[in-house]
């Protein structure tokens, strides 16, 4: 039986072909080969034109390709080498950023100095870049955003001055609206509302104006007798607002408001001094009216040197003894009683 070929070896082969299976030898026939098998011949076909592979036990050294080198061309100025005197600065740095060293023309140095050394210079400065700069807000680049801001805002009316503005506006609401990139427009700041108002617009009597000033504690600032109350504690700024009306309309009430035990309290119940209220107004006003048996009703108020003493008193007893109010009692002593500094007595006119 024949394999790989498609038909029969010549008769004249036919004895070879039976010596070749007796003696297991090859047999060349053409291009093809006879190979003997166990069971049968098989037939391969030999390709004349193909060339003898050759081992090569000593491989040849490729030579390595040498590589193009890249010319790097010159480094660049810092940018603050080649900056112009009169140069616009926004333009160089308009908003917030990290510190920069090649942009500012400026010989900035931060951190630990070593010893005998400057600080570290700009260049390479970790710490620079750490805190937070302010080369963004100079006076002309301010001045710059307030002239583009200026067309969304309304001019000032003309002739309302600072005292019309009190008589006509005579409480101040103070809110700020916050504009930054940030992931959200809301800024917790922007809740806070401060509401002024000044203590003689409320127009208290003397009991209220008393209670009023205790209610609201350090909150009043009498060099320029103004309230002040801020609100931030609920999330919206109209919550706060609202909240700041309340505060006020509750101490307005709350301290003309006149409980039993007051009217009962005397001079010595009383928190502060009350000179009206004192025996000390009632001997000026016994030496006043001398030398009539009764006293008269004198209008002290129109009285200087009395208001003078009246003020005095009061300033040692609420705000006790020192040389200042000392200095003041007896200046205002000498006036009230027209007593003069040749008429006072010498050293030795004390002695005797």
């Amino acid at each position: 039986m024949l394999e790989g070929h498609p038909r029969h070896p010549h008769r004249e082969d036919h004895h070879q072909v039976t010596y070749l299976l007796k003696a297991h030898c090859t047999y060349e026939c053409g291009e093809h080969v006879l190979v003997p098998m166990p069971n049968c011949i098989k037939f391969i076909t030999i390709k004349r034109d193909e060339e003898f592979r050759v081992l090569d036990l000593r491989k040849k050294k490729v030579q390595a390709t040498k590589r193009r080198k890249l010319e790097k061309g010159a480094a660049l100025q810092p940018r603050a080498n080649q900056m112009p005197v009169d140069q616009d600065w926004s333009n160089v740095w308009p908003g917030p950023r990290s510190f920069h060293p090649a942009s500012v023309p400026l010989p900035v140095r931060q951190g630990y100095p070593k010893k005998r050394e400057a600080p570290p210079g700009k260049f390479g400065n970790a710490e620079l870049m750490k805190i937070p700069n302010f080369l963004h807000l100079t006076p002309p680049a301010i001045k710059k955003h307030c002239q583009a801001l200026k067309r969304f805002c309304t001019a000032w009316p003309q002739g309302l001055d600072q005292d019309k503005q009190e008589k006509l506006f005579p409480m101040n609401v103070i809110t700020s609206d916050y504009c930054h990139s940030s992931p959200t427009i809301r800024d917790p700041m922007a809740r806070i509302v401060t509401l002024k108002i000044k203590l003689k617009d409320l127009m208290l009597d003397k009991h209220a104006n008393d209670k009023f000033l205790r209610l609201v504690g350090d909150r009043y600032n009498p060099d320029t007798d103004v309230v002040t109350i801020m609100t931030d504690r609920c999330p919206l700024r109209q919550q706060n607002y609202d909240f700041a009306m309340y505060i006020l309309t509750a101490l307005y009430h709350e301290s003309w408001n006149v409980e039993a035990w007051e009217k009962e309290k005397g001079e010595v119940d009383m928190e502060y001094y009350d000179w009206d209220a004192s025996a000390s107004q009632s001997s000026i006003m016994k030496m006043l009216s001398w030398p009539e048996s009764k006293e008269t009703q004198l209008d002290l108020d129109n009285m200087p040197h009395v208001l003078e003493y009246r003020n005095a008193v009061s300033a040692i007893f609420n705000e006790g003894e020192d040389d200042y109010t000392l200095h003041k009692y007896k200046q205002s002593v000498k006036k009230l009683v027209n007593l003069h500094e040749d008429q006072l007595p010498t050293a030795a006119e004390q002695k005797l």
